[in-house]
């Protein structure tokens, strides 16, 4: 026992401190937290997290990324896409469905997948996330729209990516389209209808003074998580959807303050980012991940040279986003810890049922994460310049005040 509590302050001292590295050096954290998981976990063998946690490990990764994603959905407010609606719309609808589709094509006929899995795999691999959209457009710093057409998409492209998986899941062991159809509509509705009802009544409880000011983060934390597991409780991996949903609803409420809950959501975040990328991180299997050969970098050549810059042409159709802040927003799509933690729920659930092929999801996705991640911080911001689609370098100081000085 005072091994594990060990262990567990190890993981999240490293975590934190790999943070703030990952600002000094001005390099994403993601980098440096998968290097750290798989340094401890497959290459010296120090960290099981499977013997560490046991049962325990997928419900813990599941709660922490949607306290992450409830977090993100807390700083969408409407009026920053106004005008771009149909973009943001078109990214998270039309466009995941082709992102879908082609992943899963270019996976079949490139690494040779069955079409279950290979349709799988595109699901996960649909996703960005804001744990690397963030980070990445704080480096970047494009103009403001890009900025919010990005955080949009990949905030709700999250559960929309999830539900992908679950709708393949779900054939792969019915095998009944119809079966399959209602599973989907059902985690819709059911995600919708438990998320509008948290965030409503959270919204009521703090518009009406019902909770003391000290206890606002800790009502809104207990009741994220339980809106997460009832919605999972009633139609399985409709969880993420709900929370996206109750965040939103809470932030576009003009009579309620949320300005300490999101302070206090963004803290714990980092703390959360930081563990569940150590320790998913640590589950990898090293020689699954070494033997992808050259199949699996012509398939992530495919994801970003064509079906990222054919699904943001296909989403851009209607709009008015000029051509270059299109051009932009197809150079920046990173995997993030939706992918990560999803990909390894559902290889177990696989493996389970006795495919073996299951192993490949995770290391397809960690390398699709780790790739994405390390081109994509090299290029978006010499892309966003060149493309003439970059703030400006803040310079100067400007003093504020009331006094002749």
């Amino acid at each position: 026992m005072e091994q594990t509590g060990l262990i567990l302050a190890l993981i999240v001292a490293a975590g934190v401190v790999l943070q703030w590295f990952s600002w000094w050096l001005k390099i994403p954290a993601i980098l440096l937290l998968l290097a750290a998981g798989m340094t401890a976990g497959p290459v010296t063998g120090w960290l099981d997290p499977d013997v560490l946690f046991g049962d325990l490990l997928f419900p813990i990764a599941s709660l922490g990324v949607a306290v992450i994603l409830f977090e993100g959905s807390l700083t969408l407010r409407w009026h920053e896409v106004r005008g771009q609606e149909r973009m943001v719309r078109n990214l998270v609808t039309i466009g995941a469905l082709i992102t879908w589709g082609a992943i899963g094509a270019t996976a079949h006929w490139i690494l040779d997948l069955p079409w279950s899995l290979a349709l799988l795999l595109g699901a996960l691999l649909t996703v960005t996330g804001p744990t690397v959209i963030v980070p990445l457009l704080r480096t970047v710093r494009p103009v403001q729209r890009i900025a919010h057409i990005l955080r949009w998409e990949g905030i709700i492209i999250d559960p929309v990516g999830a539900l992908l998986a679950v709708l393949v899941f779900e054939f792969i062991l019915s095998g009944e389209r119809g079966h399959t159809l209602v599973v989907l509509a059902g985690a819709i509705a059911g995600g919708s209808a438990i998320g509008l009802a948290g965030g409503w009544t959270l919204a009521e409880l703090l518009r009406r003074h019902k909770i003391p000011e000290y206890l606002h983060n800790s009502v809104a934390l207990a009741l994220v998580l339980a809106v997460f597991s009832l919605a999972n409780l009633a139609v399985e991996e409709s969880g993420l959807l709900a929370v996206t949903v109750m965040g939103i609803l809470l932030a576009n409420r003009k009579d309620i303050d949320t300005e300490d809950i999101l302070n206090f959501k963004e803290t714990l975040s980092v703390l959360l980012i930081s563990f569940l990328f150590i320790v998913l991180a640590a589950r990898m299997d090293l020689e699954i991940l070494t033997n992808l050969g050259w199949d699996a970098a012509l398939f992530f050549a495919a994801i970003v040279i064509v079906v990222r810059p054919l699904m943001v042409l296909v989403s851009g159709i209607g709009s008015k986003l000029p051509w270059r802040e299109q051009a932009l927003i197809a150079g920046v799509a990173p995997r993030g810890i939706v992918a990560a933690a999803v990909s390894a729920l559902f290889a177990i659930k696989l493996e389970r049922v006795g495919i073996p092929e299951a192993g490949q999801l995770v290391a397809l996705t960690f390398m699709v994460i780790v790739g994405t991640v390390v081109l994509q911080s090299l290029t978006a911001r010499p892309m966003a310049r060149w493309l003439r689609v970059a703030e400006p370098e803040p310079r100067g100081v400007l003093i504020v005040g009331g006094n002749p000085v």
